[in-house]
């Protein structure tokens, strides 16, 4: 195929392609589009025909693509990635009267402590658009941006793909979030000998804090498991109960829930928040905008809201 039989080609008909390699199903293609199944199904129907392979068979629940429609998605993939950035740079973005839907992954820290501020400047500075929040860690982000199911992303990452883009956002240190009203500071053995809760995505009942107890020869009790930051508040109120949480998520949950914070009583490494992004979207000006404005109020610095 030559340059001029691209005027052959119904471009539709490969972003139908993309979405069903993401989705491996009809049903779940047309939902991500906003077609009906017939629709879908008449687009599979042409792309068989114009690549002359089945490119996906029936497995189970699933449609798994043919070794042909894998070697496509190859060269496809990177290519709509071009196109759309090429369409992109051409047009301008004006936040105020955009309608635009921005998909965004958040881990829980962030979603209950740092994107409430942001909310609200977007009411007074893009008051049209439509946010889409979705659930996100270092495990899920690659998968969710490389399938556009969120354009950027703000957790903590690790190994990410070449492809995507990561910028730093801010370092941040543990804290302590207690209910109890004894007035004096944990001490490192009383931090060790009190019970803990812990947030764990996959159910583990040790992290990062345990790591750093086992090289100074202690160890924690951990005695809760949660999945989720945002209900510590009310878990730990009434109990002796303690948690180690990062410091903008302890400010948020002090004020929301009267708790106590204070220093961990040993000396632990700030991590680091940070944003990533797929490289080919570096240049559009929707996703620069957005990105930008996470970086000023996720940051370290924030300023003050537009009122």
């Amino acid at each position: 195929m030559n340059r001029n039989d691209l005027r052959r080609v119904d471009f539709h008909l490969l972003v139908v392609f993309e979405t069903l390699m993401h989705e491996r199903s009809v049903t779940h293609a047309a939902e991500k589009l906003f077609l009906g199944q017939p629709a879908i199904s008449a687009a599979l129907a042409r792309l068989r025909h114009l690549f002359n392979d089945p490119l996906f068979v029936r497995a189970g629940r699933t449609m798994e693509p043919t070794s042909r429609a894998l070697e496509i998605y190859r060269h496809l993939h990177p290519a709509l990635d071009s196109i759309t950035q090429a369409l992109s740079t051409t047009q301008a973005f004006d936040p105020f009267t955009s309608y635009s839907t921005f998909r965004i992954g958040l881990s829980d820290d962030v979603e209950f402590s740092l994107f409430p501020r942001l909310l609200r400047q977007l009411r007074y500075t893009a008051p049209n658009v439509t946010l889409v929040i979705r659930r996100a860690n270092y495990l899920a982000m690659p998968d969710l941006l490389h399938s556009s199911d969120i354009s950027l992303g703000v957790c903590c990452m690790r190994d990410l793909p070449a492809d995507i883009r990561c910028k730093e956002l801010r370092r941040a240190y543990p804290k302590v979030l207690r209910a109890d009203t004894a007035p004096e500071p944990l001490s490192l053995e009383t931090y060790c000998s009190r019970p803990h809760a812990l947030v764990s995505f996959a159910g583990d009942l040790s992290g990062c804090i345990d790591t750093h107890l086992s090289k100074m020869g202690c160890r924690r009790k951990v005695i809760l498991a949660v999945s989720d930051f945002s209900c510590l508040g009310a878990l730990l109120s009434g109990t002796d109960i303690i948690a180690t949480v990062p410091d903008y998520l302890a400010a948020a949950l002090q004020t929301r829930d009267k708790l106590r914070t204070e220093d961990v009583p040993f000396e632990v490494p700030a991590f680091t928040l940070s944003l990533a992004w797929r490289s080919a979207q570096d240049n559009d000006p929707a996703e620069f905008w957005l990105r930008a404005l996470v970086q000023s109020h996720f940051g370290n610095s924030v300023p003050p809201i537009v009122a």
